[in-house]
């Protein structure tokens, strides 16, 4: 079994704690080496207790599903002789209460846009496969409970 390793390091420093008005604003350091400023959300602790120039948990997840996507749709395009140029994803997390009525991200919307090269050019319906198939790969997509929406207006 492999392991995935993330250091989080938050400090106190001299401000009072008790009162709640604490900063919420921490660093992420993963084992490559990459070292990230990180906070709560503005959406759920307000500025300034919280950094909007700093990635929350909730932003995270949504680049994790999205990258974990990627990289899936990347290698069955490759496998089915196809050559990606560009891959964007403009992903969205909706947040929302689960069937537990519990605040969590309950979908994530895929909104790649995809730039194709070479003489095979895959047909929609090919597409929709590549697709299919890395979202059944994803690790974290395996790991969600909520929808994973991909542009193509199918749930997953």
């Amino acid at each position: 079994m492999d392991a995935y390793t993330a250091t989080l390091s938050w400090f106190r420093n001299d401000e009072l704690f008790s009162d709640g008005k604490y900063s919420r604003a921490h660093e992420i350091a993963f084992d490559g080496g990459v070292t990230m400023p990180a906070s709560s959300s503005p959406h759920v602790v307000r500025v300034p207790l919280s950094r909007e120039d700093a990635v929350d948990p909730e932003e995270m997840f949504v680049a994790s599903l999205s990258s974990c996507h990627m990289l899936f749709f990347l290698d069955f395009a490759r496998r089915g002789g196809f050559v990606v140029d560009v891959y964007v994803d403009n992903a969205e997390g909706v947040m929302g209460k689960d069937e537990r009525g519990r605040m969590a991200m309950t979908q994530v919307r895929l909104n790649p846009e995809i730039a194709w090269s070479g003489e095979k050019q895959p047909t929609p319906e090919e597409i929709r496969e590549l697709h299919h198939k890395a979202h059944e790969a994803c690790f974290i997509a395996n790991s969600f409970r909520g929808d994973v929406a991909i542009a193509d207006g199918e749930a997953h």
